[in-house]
């Protein structure tokens, strides 16, 4: 061990001068991981539940059209102090298609699919 420069070592890992040099930086020897699921919870002000139902159901929708690879039927509501009580906000009633519905929860008549001109299914008036 008369010379610690990098190239040195280099050379050495990579065997004699006359093969091929090996790269420094192999593969990962573990697949990556697939990309796990988050949640963003957003605190805002409102007088009662009805209110703070109206909101949280804009901003959904809002953030929805602003970044559409959010999952909007994901979205729930729920007291900043009992995140156990949470509510969704939306249907998500699976359709014909494996699409579902993005209409509020509760809500009467067809199911939706997302879009302008989505498919509309189920029992409606």
């Amino acid at each position: 061990m008369w010379d610690n420069r990098a190239a040195y070592w280099r050379w050495r890992r990579a065997g004699t001068a006359g093969e091929d040099r090996l790269p420094l930086v192999g593969r990962p020897r573990r697949p990556s991981r697939p990309d796990r699921h988050f949640t963003a919870h957003l605190g805002f002000t409102a007088a009662d539940l009805v209110a703070a139902r109206e909101v949280a159901v804009g901003y959904a929708e809002a953030l929805s059209v602003l970044r559409p690879e959010l999952a909007i039927g994901a979205s729930a509501l729920s007291p900043a102090d009992a995140w156990h009580r949470a509510e969704r906000l939306f249907c998500g009633a699976l359709g014909p298609d494996a699409e579902r519905c993005v209409d509020v929860a509760g809500h009467a008549g067809f199911h939706h699919a997302p879009g302008p001109g989505g498919l509309g299914w189920g029992d409606g008036d």
